[in-house]
């Protein structure tokens, strides 16, 4: 989720409890403008520990809003390896987000087996990205004297 989207996710929340700024910025003790910036995607995507802030102001699961601000479940992170940026790991939410309908053989799978094919594509999907971190240059891209 970008930045916009999080911060436009969380106006919403506000405008329905018919908040201001200022009524959310007191109950959650953030400051108006770090929350005008939020919502205005001026600011990154904010960190856990205020998004728990927020979560408990609002009367809202932090897990979702963890989800809605695009952080990995711990059962997603504990398949990252220590290597990986952060760019990695937001492709690799990206990956585990794509649910389309599995089939195989124009039968859908059962959760069980869609389980074992994340399983399988997480293990390959960080095999590719280690084996990519770690190709040579080739000699076109170095250069020599």
């Amino acid at each position: 989720m970008d930045n916009l989207s999080f911060g436009l996710y969380l106006k919403q929340i506000r405008e329905q409890k018919h908040w201001s700024i200022n009524q959310l910025a007191e109950i959650a003790g953030i400051s108006t403008s770090q929350i005008s910036r939020i919502e205005n995607g001026r600011r990154g995507v904010p960190k856990p520990q205020t998004i728990e802030k927020l979560a408990k102001a609002l009367a809202v699961s932090y897990s979702e809003m963890m989800d809605q601000a695009g952080y990995l479940r711990p059962e997603e992170a504990e398949q990252i390896p220590e290597w990986a940026s952060s760019r990695d790991k937001r492709d690799f939410k990206k990956m585990l987000e794509e649910d389309g309908e599995l089939m195989f053989d124009g039968v859908p799978l059962d959760d069980e087996d869609k389980q074992r094919i994340k399983d399988v594509l997480t293990g390959l999907f960080w095999e590719a990205k280690h084996m990519n971190k770690r190709k040579p240059l080739s000699s076109d891209d170095s250069t020599s004297k």
